[in-house]
C-alpha cells in the first residue's frame, strides 16, 4: 500500500506536485449502472421521454462533467483532456443503463478521477432526465475498470491486487 501523498508533514492537505514526472500518454475508463423501472428503461431505451434524448444529454453532460473535475475534487489538477468519450450498455435482464466513461491526456497526472466523474455526472443526468417517471432509480457500481500510463502503467480491474 502506498503512502498518502496530499499532505505535507503538518497533516495539512496540500496540491501534489508533479512537476518532476515525465509527460505520458494516459488513459482511465470509468463505469457505472443506473436501474431504473420498467416503464421508465423501455421509455429511455426507445426515446419515448418527454425531456427528449435521454443517451445524447447525457452523454453531454458526462463530458462536461470530466472536463470540470479540477473544479469539483479539491486538490486535483487541472488537465488538458485529449478525449472524453461517454458510452451505453443497455441491460433489459435488471432494466439498467450501464454507463463508461473514457478520459485521455498526454500528461503528468492520470485522468481516473476525471473518468470517475465523468460516469457519475452522465448518471446523474439520466436521473435528473427521468425523474418524473421514476423516482425510485438507483445510481451504483461506479468504479475505475481501467488505468494506463504513468509510472505505475497498466491496471486494471480483476487483477489480484487493488480491487
Amino acid at each position: 500500500m502506498g503512502e498518502f501523498t496530499h499532505f505535507n508533514r503538518q497533516g495539512e492537505a496540500i496540491m501534489v506536485d508533479v512537476s518532476d514526472k515525465k509527460d505520458t500518454v494516459r488513459e482511465a475508463i470509468a463505469s457505472g449502472t443506473i436501474r431504473m423501472s420498467e416503464e421508465c428503461y423501455l421509455l429511455v431505451k426507445d426515446g419515448g421521454m418527454k425531456k427528449g434524448d435521454v443517451p445524447g444529454v447525457a452523454r453531454i453532460a458526462g463530458i462536461m462533467g470530466a472536463k470540470k473535475t479540477s473544479e469539483l475534487i479539491p486538490l486535483c489538477h487541472i488537465l488538458n483532456l485529449s478525449k472524453v468519450e461517454v458510452d451505453f450498455i443497455f441491460h433489459d435482464e435488471i432494466c439498467g443503463i450501464e454507463a463508461r466513461c473514457t478520459a485521455k491526456t498526454t500528461g503528468k497526472t492520470g485522468v481516473e478521477m476525471e473518468a470517475l466523474t465523468g460516469v457519475s455526472v452522465t448518471l446523474l443526468t439520466i436521473y435528473d432526465m427521468c425523474k418524473a417517471v421514476d423516482k425510485g432509480m438507483e445510481i451504483g457500481e461506479i468504479k475505475l475498470l481501467r488505468k494506463s500510463g504513468g509510472k505505475s502503467g497498466l491496471w486494471e480491474r480483476g487483477q489480484t491486487y487493488g480491487d
